[in-house]
């Protein structure tokens, strides 16, 4: 099969990327309680990993509280230390199938590693844009070596790719400026 060039299949496959660090810095921890804050948190149950929202129930009855009913009264347990385990300083207090977890107000030190979360997954987010850019930079290349591309139409393309990653580049960057400055609001 023949290598095509295709610009608008290289911006969607950057807009991933982009939707990926928008639901990576949805669960970082600002001050107030979010249900997206456990999405990440996987539970042991039923003999494999298990994405916390496909065994209960998260809501938010107050804004520094979390609520998570567990369907299985079997699996409270394994929530529980899910939830401790998970590296985001909550401890959650068991009430039946209902666990309730209180977020804590955050102190500057916490404020500062979250910060730094934020900064890897921007880069994470960064790196995956240059992979899509290189991607398609390499199928031009190879198009022109293959002489199915005239130079100035790979040089016009290629900048187009170089455009969309400074654009995808630029939001990433926008997107993070916005999280640090919730996540060090006082």
């Amino acid at each position: 099969m023949a290598q095509t060039f295709d610009l608008p299949e290289l911006k969607r496959r950057m807009q991933g990327a982009l939707a990926t660090l928008k639901h990576e810095l949805g669960g970082l921890r600002t001050g107030r309680a979010s249900a997206s804050l456990l999405e990440p948190i996987h539970v042991e149950a039923y003999g494999q990993a298990t994405p916390l929202n496909q065994v209960a129930t998260i809501s938010v009855p107050e804004s520094r509280m979390l609520a998570v009913q567990v369907w299985d009264k079997a699996l409270v347990g394994a929530v529980d230390k899910a939830i401790r385990d998970s590296n985001l300083g909550l401890s959650p207090t068991v009430e039946g199938q209902v666990l309730r977890i209180r977020t804590p107000e955050l102190n500057e030190q916490r404020r500062k590693e979250l910060v730094k979360v934020a900064h890897k997954y921007a880069e994470d987010a960064r790196v995956s844009v240059r992979h899509v850019r290189r991607d398609g930079i390499d199928i031009l290349k190879k198009l022109l070596k293959d002489h199915a591309l005239p130079e100035d139409d790979s040089k016009r393309h290629e900048a187009e790719v170089q455009k969309a990653t400074d654009e995808s580049v630029r939001e990433i960057d926008a997107m993070l400026a916005q999280k640090e400055k919730e996540i060090m609001q006082v």
